[in-house]
């Protein structure tokens, strides 16, 4: 059973829980330094929903925008990351 559960988690459970521990709380600091809350994320996506529904789908171009604007940054990490572990 410990060894199914290690499998399923990537690791023992006491290394998880840490890992998770210190990512949370990371993660937690910078939503408060930037203002976020959980529910922003929700109520962004039932806006998002809402407005396609209201407005048609010309709203969908935003998802065309956003996929642009997220592409112009995660793209160049993607081949940096890429290109430093192809050195080793």
């Amino acid at each position: 059973m410990s060894d199914q559960v290690n499998k399923f988690l990537g690791d023992s459970l006491g290394r998880t829980l840490v890992k998770l521990l210190v990512v949370s709380l990371i993660v937690g600091f910078v939503m408060t330094v930037f203002g976020w809350a959980p529910l922003d994320l929700v109520y962004g996506v039932r806006d998002f929903i809402r407005e396609i529904w209201y407005r048609g789908f010309a709203a969908l171009g935003r998802v065309g925008d956003y996929l642009l604007l997220g592409a112009t940054v995660v793209i160049p990490i993607f081949i940096i990351i890429r290109l430093f572990n192809f050195r080793r």
